[in-house]
């Protein structure tokens, strides 16, 4: 027969492990539905002075076309691309804002064979990888940033 302190010690044993199971419990039940939410990233490209043109220019001829395609094979939701109305310092500048909605996160970060897709699309490569050499040589920066959403209601 178990005495009361023993008994105290089963039940907050039992409860301590409650407490350090049920949310890990409640995550795993929840992961499915959340792995199918949109998963967003924005890529900000900083333009050397003088090149913003020259690098959008580049852009929706060799990789607007391969996000396009990625949309149809249905890995990406929407793209679109945003520019500042207005200046900022040079550090905070940016040029182009990329955005990209991701069909969810396992999308988004499963490996896929880009370079493939690029080759059927783009059979002179030697140009091809010129222009995206030169899309890259006028950068000062690029950076890439995984976005999530703020429930403020809740």
């Amino acid at each position: 027969m178990l005495t009361s302190s023993r008994r105290f010690s089963t039940h907050v044993a039992a409860l301590v492990f409650l407490a350090l199971t049920a949310p890990i419990a409640s995550r795993a039940q929840s992961g499915p539905a959340s792995s199918e939410k949109p998963f967003v990233v924005e890529y900000y490209y900083k333009a050397k002075w003088g090149h913003a043109d020259e690098f959008l220019k580049l852009f929706k001829k060799n990789h607007y076309p391969v996000l396009k395609k990625e949309m149809e094979l249905e890995r990406i939701v929407k793209v679109w691309v945003d520019q500042p109305r207005y200046h900022t310092t040079e550090d905070g500048r940016w040029d182009f804002r990329v955005t990209i909605v991701f069909k969810n996160a396992a999308v988004a970060n499963e490996p896929f064979d880009e370079v493939a897709l690029q080759k059927q699309m783009y059979p002179d490569q030697e140009t091809f990888q010129h222009e995206e050499q030169r899309r890259f040589e006028i950068l000062d920066g690029h950076w890439d940033l995984p976005i999530k959403t703020v429930e403020l209601e809740k």
